[in-house]
């Protein structure tokens, strides 16, 4: 793999401008071996499950990201404040950093993330470092170092340590020649982006290091998510999070995306509990690696008038962003999840009107929802 020349300035402006919660800090990329390091070749791992021990240890790379904080909240009420470790290259704000063990970590530095998985005796590692699909497609040698190279240091960390691993997919992961209404767990993938690539390759790898390695790999492709308490991180969808802020902060949205333009989103709240649901199922229940999972799917127009119910005079105006309307335009318009439901028995609480009725709730009252309620 060649050397990714000036990566560490690229990554300091992409998280200023970005805000972008990819969670690693860039060096130069050395070439990485294709097996894992440190593991036989007819090796076979099985990590223990859950109900062998008191509570997994947990760390969560990329924590400072749109889900990061939140699922270290939930996985916190769970199995304890100590049990769980947020990490990732960027200073935590002060509430983050006292809710919880906090450290440094970064996923291309092999051998300082191997030591924090052997110190910290880590069963469970839950891997949110990426860079996302727009931004991605801004600086794509950097999305393949944090995307591709990081993931391989996870996997092969993982099965030398019997880890479980969790590694979030995508809508992104599938492309234009991919069934869009429904699009199901198993059809055609051939993505656009190098976000969506990497997906795949990621999807693909820990399935195979299950299948070679035993490794305990599992994965859901998420759709659109939607939460109050981060900024958009440089995706597609994030649209349907800032008209929100917008509304609250101005009444005037302008969205980069067509107003027909349909995608699957989920509430935040859903996404993580979904995603401790599929680390808790018992391993007989899983028929794959990777699920697609679901829960409402809207276009922009929709969502807008759902908005208006609560600030009835916020304006909308479209100026499509081409980069991002031909990625959305390639994605998925309705996930079939019907696999993860029947497999696992997941099921979502928020539709449509409970998900902006929630966004308003977290975000606070103003003068605007007050008159119109």
């Amino acid at each position: 793999m060649p050397i990714v020349k000036n990566v560490s300035r690229a990554v300091s402006q992409l998280l200023q401008s970005s805000g972008c919660g990819c969670g690693i800090s860039i060096v130069p990329v050395r070439c990485i071996g294709v097996s894992p390091r440190q593991v036989a070749s007819d090796a076979s791992f099985h990590s223990v499950s859950f109900a062998e021990s008191d509570h997994p240890r947990v760390l969560i790379t990329g924590g400072l990201g749109q889900l990061g904080v939140g699922l270290a909240k939930l996985l916190r009420k769970r199995f304890g404040k100590n049990n769980v470790i947020l990490s990732d290259i960027r200073k935590p704000v002060d509430n983050v950093f006292y809710s919880g063990p906090f450290i440094y970590a970064d996923i291309l530095d092999y051998k300082n993330l191997r030591e924090i998985v052997v110190n910290n005796r880590i069963t469970w590692l839950f891997h949110y470092s990426a860079l996302l699909s727009a931004v991605g497609e801004a600086n794509v040698p950097l999305a393949r170092a944090v995307n591709i190279t990081g993931l391989h240091n996870v996997l092969d960390i993982a099965a030398e340590h019997n880890l479980r691993l969790f590694v979030p997919s995508t809508i992104g992961a599938f492309g234009p020649t991919s069934p869009r209404d429904p699009t199901p767990d198993l059809c055609i993938q051939r993505p656009r982006t190098i976000y969506g690539v990497s997906k795949v390759h990621a999807e693909l790898m820990g399935e195979y290091y299950h299948y070679r390695y035993g490794l305990d790999f599992r994965c859901l492709r998420y759709p659109g998510i939607i939460s109050a308490d981060s900024q958009p991180g440089g995706g597609t969808t994030d649209y349907a999070v800032q008209i929100f802020h917008d509304a609250m902060k101005t009444g005037k949205f302008q969205c980069n995306l067509k107003p027909d333009t349909r995608l699957p989103m989920m509430y935040i709240d859903d996404c993580l509990r979904a995603t401790l649901e599929v680390m808790e199922a018992p391993a007989e229940a899983l028929s794959m690696r990777t699920y697609n999972i679901s829960a409402m799917s809207f276009t922009p127009e929709e969502l807008a008038q759902e908005v208006q119910k609560h600030v009835p005079e916020l304006h909308v105006t479209y100026s499509v962003d081409k980069v991002r309307q031909a990625i959305a335009d390639s994605w998925p318009m309705n996930f079939d999840d019907r696999n993860a439901r029947r497999d696992w028995g997941w099921k979502h609480d928020y539709d449509l009107p409970e998900l902006v009725t929630t966004m308003f709730s977290f975000l606070g009252s103003d003068s605007r929802i007050a008159q119109a309620n």
